[in-house]
């Protein structure tokens, strides 16, 4: 249940409503809940992979990754997050300078370099990156007539996954192949959806896409979640658009949901997660609320 003091700011931000009865809903229509902080871990490994995936840009993809990565090494967990983006949003966010340095691309082309080699360790405890750069975008060109190309991805995370407890993998915003390696080297899928119209008419190619790879090629990959992202209370297209994605995809719509704020922006010039630059920010608190969320549910360790 959530506490007290937490359904009351939420409140306050616009993001619960009373029902008829007088339970707390939150802004997906269900019952606000306080999540639990996760126990500490007895040891760190095997990694769950989860892929951060839509091919529609500016949906909050490596805003979530950069602070749900923080929030987790927060709680303790090791965490990994893997750039997979040629514009290398994901290292500068995290103050990566990604000049003249091995990226995930030298791992693509050399399976058999130890990825150890390119990790990067950020300023956030317990927090390491495998940056990349445009270099990257290259990648699909070589890779296109290698054998097992969808897997290659697989095979470089495959020899760091027992040192961490969690690795993070921010997709492109395209369905080519780096992100069909992304979703095939994977455990889960969290998709960030903006609060916005046109953010869920690609939606359906997308789960298309991740049937597809369950089919072909990875059977054991799971939807993790449904993550809305930019809402704002305030307006009645934002409600709605929630709406409707919860209509469509129900239970998996994950409870916690990140608003709108330029906070975002601030924390990512000073190559800081929100959950460093501003803890006591409510985007802070949601992205600590959502990393209970997914341990609660057991997308992550």
């Amino acid at each position: 249940m959530a506490k007290a003091g937490e359904s009351v700011a939420a409140t306050k931000r616009g993001e619960t409503k009373a029902s008829g009865d007088g339970t707390v809903l939150g802004p997906t229509g269900r019952p606000y809940r306080g999540f639990a902080t996760p126990p500490v871990l007895d040891g760190h490994g095997p990694a769950r992979i989860v892929s951060l995936c839509n091919q529609k840009g500016g949906v909050g993809k490596t805003t979530t990754t950069i602070n749900l990565a923080a929030a987790l090494a927060s709680y303790g967990r090791k965490v990994l997050a893997v750039d997979f983006d040629p514009q290398g949003a994901l290292s500068a966010g995290l103050g990566i300078q990604t000049h003249d340095i091995p990226t995930i691309y030298d791992l693509l082309l050399n399976t058999k370099r130890d990825p150890r080699e390119v990790i990067v360790p950020t300023r956030v405890e317990g927090l390491d990156i495998i940056p990349a750069n445009i270099d990257l975008s290259a990648a699909e060109v070589h890779l296109v007539n290698e054998v097992a190309r969808e897997q290659i991805l697989a095979q470089v995370l495959r020899k760091v996954s027992k040192d961490y407890d969690v690795i993070l993998v921010d997709c492109q915003p395209s369905l080519g192949l780096l992100t069909v390696n992304a979703l095939t080297a994977s455990h889960g899928v969290i998709i960030p959806l903006e609060c916005e119209f046109f953010a869920l008419r690609g939606v359906a190619l997308l789960i298309e896409t991740i049937d597809k790879v369950r089919d072909r090629l990875n059977p054991t990959i799971t939807l993790d979640g449904v993550l809305a992202t930019m809402y704002d209370p305030r307006t009645l297209h934002s409600r709605e658009v929630l709406e409707r994605v919860v209509d469509a995809f129900g239970d998996d719509v994950l409870e916690t949901v990140i608003g709108r704020t330029v906070k975002f922006p601030d924390a990512s010039v000073s190559g800081m997660p929100i959950t460093e630059f501003a803890p006591e920010h409510s985007a802070a608190q949601a992205y600590l609320r959502l990393a209970r969320e997914l341990v609660d549910r057991g997308a992550v360790a």
